[in-house]
């Protein structure tokens, strides 16, 4: 579910006036509109405000392409008619008190714009001017504002000048001035208008004239009730998603556990055992037997009859890539390039590698590892031990770590699980190195044990995890 969109959704429906009833007996915004005319001209005439010259009246007449039509009752104005739109109160730093709530914009959380955390003067290192602001301000950020970090204040405090607090003066309830600000039609419109490209802001004269559908005061009550009540709900609805989210993630972890423990399918008293195909691989590749040394004393798990422990190393090839240097003299647009395979050419929980972005040229392949289709490469620093299965052929770099398998004795999709598995995962943590950065060495990794099943065996497990995880994947694409 994109609890994103139905917020939006909701909120598009509330600044249309489609989200609750309208009340004939309430009185209408242009009486409203007409009170905050009267306010801000006897302001002006106390010396309080200045006239702004370039404000024109809510008389629709003078809007054009209006974004939709309101209800009766209900009338278009500019954001700065209702409010002082960019009037700030600045405040050195030395004028605050230690005990001042410090509002920085990573305090707020983006799309949902709720507070993340509430931090004081005393613990923030505050150096540079605020805004001071009070309770019942609308706090609104003109600095990438498809952020929509827009918050109520419920307490004093300070904020940087990237925020200005907007004051409507009990004429406009501040929860719904924050949902207008928050919806879809005003974000297009900071959209259009805003400048800077890599840091785009809303400037205070586009603000100033941004159009905003006002509702009677008593209505803007029943909006913000019922908006509230929606996002609630919306709340709990996404926090049941990722509570089902991380359910499915370590349901999929339960039944690679079992998979490799031989706890997800019978065992089958017909299928060859793997000491049998094993011995038969070795006579025929003529590889020798493990030294007793290197016999694996300590099993981590009991296993299966027909199974056997096994190294990584014992009839699979490891080994580190290699990369060559500068590796800028090696890149070609060549179609004869050899494929380069880096971090970047895989998809976020792909199993495969497809195709890469760049080539290296032909005489890099003897600074580098050439791996083949159908391959293993195991991602060897930083987030080490995450496998994917070649489809191309290539060549890679020392971040990754080559496992060319024994396709007699193993199926390659059963591999593919097994290095997935959290059992396999704390085997590479442990036999990680480094201070700053962590590596798998490749002679470290030869010496890793895992559960070796018969090989029919390892054909009915893949097919039963993959029969789970359909279904997971479907539920949680359903969400």
């Amino acid at each position: 579910m994109d609890t994103k969109k139905l917020r939006q959704k909701v909120l598009d429906l509330a600044i249309r006036g489609k989200l609750v009833p309208q009340d004939p007996n309430d009185e209408p915004a242009s009486v409203l509109l007409e009170r905050i005319r009267e306010e801000k001209e006897r302001l002006i005439k106390e010396g309080k405000i200045k006239r702004n010259k370039k404000e024109k009246t809510s008389d629709t007449s003078h809007y054009q392409n209006l974004p939709f039509e309101l209800p009766e009752g209900w009338m278009w104005t500019r954001l700065g008619e209702i409010c002082d739109y960019g009037k700030c109160n600045s405040i050195k730093p030395s004028e605050i008190s230690d005990n001042a709530w410090i509002l920085d914009l990573e305090d707020i959380e983006k799309d949902t714009a709720k507070l993340i955390q509430r931090t004081l003067k005393i613990d923030r290192n505050t150096t540079s001017v605020r805004h001071g602001f009070v309770n019942g301000n609308v706090l609104y950020s003109k600095l990438r504002t498809y952020l929509n970090k827009v918050l109520v204040a419920d307490m004093d405090g300070f904020c940087t000048t990237e925020i200005l607090p907007l004051d409507f003066k009990g004429f406009v309830v501040p929860e719904y001035a924050r949902h207008v600000l928050m919806s879809q039609m005003f974000l297009d419109y900071t959209a259009q208008c805003g400048y800077g490209v890599k840091m785009p802001r809303l400037g205070t004269t586009e603000g100033q004239k941004a159009l905003f559908p006002l509702p009677p005061l008593t209505e803007q009550r029943r909006i913000v009730s019922v908006v509230g009540a929606a996002f609630t709900l919306i709340d709990e609805v996404e926090a049941d998603c990722a509570s089902l989210e991380q359910f499915i993630k370590q349901a999929k972890s339960k039944v690679l556990d079992l998979a490799i423990r031989g706890k997800l399918v019978s065992q089958d008293p017909d299928d060859e055992p793997a000491s049998v195909l094993l011995e038969r691989i070795r006579a025929e590749r003529r590889i020798p037997k493990p030294k007793p040394s290197s016999d694996i004393s300590h099993y981590p798990f009991e296993i299966p009859e027909g199974w056997m422990w096994c190294r990584l190393g014992e009839f699979n090839i490891i080994a580190r890539g290699g990369s060559p240097r500068p590796i800028k003299k090696f890149l070609t647009d060549s179609e004869d390039g050899v494929n380069w395979i880096k971090i970047g050419d895989t998809e976020k929980g792909g199993k495969y590698i497809y195709a890469t972005q760049e080539k290296i040229t032909k005489d890099g392949i003897k600074h580098s590892r050439f791996v083949n289709r159908d391959d293993f490469i195991l991602t060897n620093s930083m987030s080490y031990g995450r496998p994917y299965i070649l489809k191309t052929d290539g060549c890679i770099h020392d971040g990754w770590l080559l496992i060319s398998i024994e396709k007699q004795l193993l199926d390659i999709d059963f591999v593919y699980y097994l290095l997935s598995s959290g059992f396999m995962y704390n085997q590479f943590s442990n036999a990680a190195v480094g201070s700053t950065v962590k590596n798998l060495k490749s002679e470290t990794v030869q010496k890793i044990p895992f559960p070796l099943p018969p090989l029919a065996e390892q054909e009915r497990i893949v097919q039963q995890i993959e029969r789970i995880f359909q279904t997971l994947d479907t539920i949680s694409n359903n969400l």
